[in-house]
C-alpha cells in the first residue's frame, strides 16, 4: 500500500490513467512468486546502458539485468514510467553513474519504489563514480542558477579508461552484497577489464589525429572523451549544464569560434540539431553527431562498441578533406 501511494503521489502529474495502470501494475506483480520466471537470478537495476552491459559482463550468468534508459535520452532527462518503480521495488542492487547525474529521475523513483535494498546509503546502492575524480567541480554550488551538475561532469562515461573505473564500483558493489560469490565477480571484471585495456590502446592510437583539435560541444559531456584523447575544450552552446543558450551567448560564441578556428562542434543526439549545425556552419568547424551513451546508434549499442563508434566518427570528422 505504500508503493501505491508514493508512486500515485510521484506520477499525480500524469493523470489518472497513469496512476490505475501504475496500481494495475503493482497488483500483478505482487501475485507473482519471487522465482516465478525460474531460478532465482540477482536482479540488478542500472539507469544507463553502459552500466547495464559491464554489470552483464561481471554478474554473467548470475544476474538479471534491465536497463531505466534505452540509449536515446538525456541522462538528465530520462522520462519516469511506472514499471520503473516496479522494477526498482523488485531490484536486489541499482547501478548508477552517480555525481548528480541521474537526479532529475532516480531520487523519486527510488522513493516510490520503498525498497530498502537500494536507498542512497543502503549496500544494494551501487554508485560507479566511487573511483573517478570528477572534472568540472563547481567552485559554487547553486541550484537555482540551472547547473545540472552540481558535484562535477558525471558523463565520464566517454573515457574507457574510466569504464575501469565504473567495472571495479561494480564487482566492489556486487561482492559487497553477495561475498559468497565475489570470486567470480573479480573474476568476469578482471576479464572485461583486460579486454578494455587492448581497446584503449587501440583507440589511442586511432584517435593520434585528435590530438591538438579544439571542440565545442551543445552539452559539456565531452571533456573526458577530449582529455582522454588530447583535443582541446573550447566551449559549450549551453550557457551552463543544462542551460538553454540566448542569442547573445551564441553569437558570442560564434565570433570567438572564428578567432580560434574551433576544429569541432559536437552536438549529443539528444540535443537540438538546427542550432548546433548553424553553428557549425557559421564558423566553419566541422560538425559530428554522438551518441552520449551506449544503445544511442544502431552501432554503438555496448559499452565498446559506443566508444568505438564515438573515436571513429569524430577521427573521421577531423581527417576528412
Amino acid at each position: 500500500m505504500r508503493l501505491k501511494h508514493r508512486a500515485a503521489c510521484l506520477l499525480s502529474r500524469g493523470g489518472r490513467s497513469m496512476k490505475r495502470l501504475f496500481v494495475i501494475i503493482l497488483a500483478v506483480v505482487a501475485l507473482l512468486p519471487a522465482n516465478a520466471a525460474g531460478a532465482r537470478k540477482i536482479r540488478v537495476v542500472a539507469t544507463i546502458p553502459d552500466l547495464a552491459d559491464m554489470a552483464r559482463r561481471v554478474g554473467g550468468d548470475l544476474v538479471e539485468v534491465t536497463s531505466l534508459a534505452t540509449g536515446v535520452e538525456n541522462i538528465h532527462a530520462v522520462p519516469m514510467k511506472p514499471s520503473f518503480a516496479v522494477l526498482l521495488n523488485r531490484a536486489d542492487v541499482v547501478v548508477l553513474m552517480g555525481l548528480e547525474a541521474e537526479h532529475a529521475f532516480l531520487p523519486g523513483l527510488l522513493e516510490a519504489a520503498v525498497n530498502p535494498r537500494i536507498g542512497r546509503d543502503a549496500p544494494g546502492y551501487i554508485d560507479c563514480s566511487v573511483y573517478v575524480t570528477p572534472l568540472e567541480v563547481p567552485t559554487r554550488i547553486d541550484r537555482a542558477l540551472g547547473d545540472i551538475h552540481p558535484m562535477g561532469n558525471p558523463h565520464f562515461n566517454f573515457d574507457p579508461v574510466l569504464g575501469k573505473a565504473m567495472v571495479r564500483a561494480i564487482a566492489d558493489g556486487l561482492s559487497r552484497n553477495y561475498p559468497e560469490d565475489a570470486a567470480i565477480f573479480r573474476r568476469n571484471a578482471a576479464a572485461y577489464t583486460e579486454t578494455l585495456d587492448a581497446w584503449i590502446a587501440r583507440w589511442q592510437r586511432e584517435a593520434a589525429p585528435l590530438k591538438g583539435k579544439t571542440l565545442v560541444s551543445y552539452h559539456p559531456d565531452m571533456v573526458y572523451f577530449a582529455e582522454r584523447f588530447g583535443m582541446v575544450p573550447f566551449g559549450t552552446i549551453e550557457i551552463r549544464p543544462g542551460v538553454d543558450p540566448t542569442p547573445s551567448h551564441v553569437a558570442d560564441l560564434i565570433e570567438r569560434m572564428r578567432r580560434a578556428h574551433v576544429d569541432v562542434v559536437a552536438r549529443e543526439l539528444s540535443y537540438p540539431a538546427n542550432l548546433a549545425a548553424t553553428v557549425a556552419q557559421e564558423t566553419g568547424a566541422k560538425l559530428v553527431e554522438l551518441p552520449s551513451m551506449a544503445g544511442g546508434v544502431p552501432g554503438g549499442t555496448d559499452y565498446i562498441s559506443f566508444v568505438d563508434y564515438c573515436v571513429r566518427t569524430m577521427v573521421k570528422a577531423v581527417t576528412a578533406g
